[in-house]
């Protein structure tokens, strides 16, 4: 499979920007022949539940034609106001042709306080599954789903990717919007962490693992390497940690 990571800057209150963002990471996939295409969470959107939906649905229809007159797949990150009148933190799955595969929502929630606060009081979650792409099993995960960082989150690691794993998740793409500053907590211990998880996960559940940031601010080290992690716990490819990257990289289904 080829695979794009696109490491963006993410706006939360400009849809358009974002959507111009997207538009040229898709067309540069398609350039490189890429089969799909993994943004960050929140990518057109912005990370929060306080942007315009007609505008987004707008702006969602314009990038799925945009990506499937170009046969770029996507696991695109945006947040989303469903039929059901619940908002969810959704990484969505496009096959090349632009069919919709369904989304993996974000379920281990970021919250502080007592009483909670953050997303985990508007968000809602949806059971956990696997998409078929290209006839290979893949699953999504967001951010926190994968590090459960102790810091962000009240809820415990219920260990997604193994679950993804014995659904018969071969891929999983984890779109991440982490928040970070310049300090040594934040690009030494906090990234660390973040690293540790992915290279272990990949290993001890057998999976290729796919992990793109959001980019602003652009001259402050991402809060997660971006890159391709394989089961021998291992880099197949790492972007550079900082500043807008699009990458294109071939990967082999590990059995």
């Amino acid at each position: 499979m080829r695979i794009t990571l696109a490491q963006l800057p993410v706006n939360d209150g400009d849809i358009e920007a974002n959507l111009i963002g997207l538009k040229e990471a898709v067309a540069q996939a398609a350039d490189e022949k890429s089969d799909i295409i993994l943004t960050p969470e929140g990518s057109l959107s912005g990370y929060t539940h306080l942007f315009d939906q007609i505008r987004l649905k707008e702006a969602l229809a314009e990038l799925e034609s945009f990506a499937a007159k170009r046969r770029v797949g996507m696991a695109l990150g945006t947040c989303m106001k469903e039929s059901d009148g619940l908002c969810y933190n959704e990484l969505r799955f496009y096959a090349k042709d632009g069919e919709y595969l369904g989304c993996h929502t974000k379920t281990l929630l970021c919250g502080w306080g007592d009483p909670l606060d953050g997303e985990v009081t508007v968000f809602a979650t949806q059971p956990i599954r696997v998409f078929d792409f290209m006839g290979i099993k893949v699953g999504g995960l967001i951010c926190n789903d994968l590090w459960a960082n102790p810091g962000c989150t009240p809820m415990p690691d219920v260990h997604l990717t193994k679950k993804l794993s014995r659904l018969g998740a071969k891929i999983v793409f984890q779109a991440v919007n982490g928040g970070r500053d310049e300090s040594a907590f934040s690009q030494e211990l906090a990234r660390k962490f973040h690293e540790v998880h992915v290279l272990m996960k990949a290993r001890a559940d057998n999976l290729v693992i796919c992990t793109a940031d959001n980019a602003f601010p652009e001259h402050i080290g991402v809060s997660s390497l971006g890159g391709i992690a394989v089961p021998d716990a291992s880099w197949l490819y790492t972007l550079p940690d900082k500043g807008r990257q699009v990458a294109t990289f071939d990967v082999d289904v590990f059995s």
